[in-house]
C-alpha cells in the first residue's frame, strides 16, 4: 500500500474579523483511500475548523496543489498491456463507467493521464494490483 501526500498553505482575509486566515489544503491516501482535507484558523479571532472528504478533492484543493507542485503524468509502460485489465483498474479506482474507463485507458495507453502527484500514484497503485506497469513522470505547466 502506498503513502501519497501533498499539501500547500494558502492564506486569506479571515471572514470573522478581517485577520489572516490560514489554510491547509491537502490531498493523501489513507488506508487504501484516495483523500483530501483542509483545516483553517485565524491566529487573530481563533476562527478555526477541519473538513475532509474521500474521493477527488474540490476544485479549489486540487488547482492550489497543481499550482503550488505542478503535475504528474501517468502512462502505461507497456504499449502491449490487455484493455480488460487496464478497465477494471481503472473502474475500480475511480467508479467510472465503462465508457468513461475506456477513455481514460486510451489515455494511459496515448499521452498519458495527467493529474497532482497523489491523484496519479493512487491510480498507479490500483493499476499495479492488476499488474500493470506504469510510468510517472513531470507533466508540462500546460497540460494542467
Amino acid at each position: 500500500m502506498i503513502t501519497a501526500t501533498q499539501g500547500v498553505h494558502v492564506a486569506s482575509d479571515c471572514g470573522a474579523c478581517g485577520g489572516v486566515l490560514v489554510r491547509d489544503l491537502g490531498q493523501f491516501v489513507d488506508r487504501g483511500l484516495l483523500r483530501w482535507g483542509v483545516e483553517g484558523r485565524c491566529p487573530t479571532c481563533s476562527d478555526a475548523w477541519c473538513e475532509t472528504g474521500t474521493g477527488p478533492a474540490p476544485p479549489e484543493i486540487r488547482q492550489a496543489l497543481l499550482a503550488e507542485h505542478g503535475a504528474s503524468r501517468l502512462r502505461l509502460a507497456t504499449g502491449q498491456a490487455g484493455l480488460v485489465p487496464v478497465l477494471r483498474a481503472l473502474r475500480e479506482t475511480y467508479d467510472l463507467s465503462l465508457a468513461e474507463a475506456r477513455l481514460k485507458a486510451a489515455e494511459l495507453s496515448g499521452a498519458g493521464l495527467v493529474g497532482t502527484s497523489v491523484e496519479m500514484a493512487y491510480l498507479a497503485e490500483g493499476l499495479c494490483k492488476r499488474s500493470l506497469t506504469t510510468t510517472l513522470t513531470p507533466a508540462p505547466a500546460c497540460f494542467v
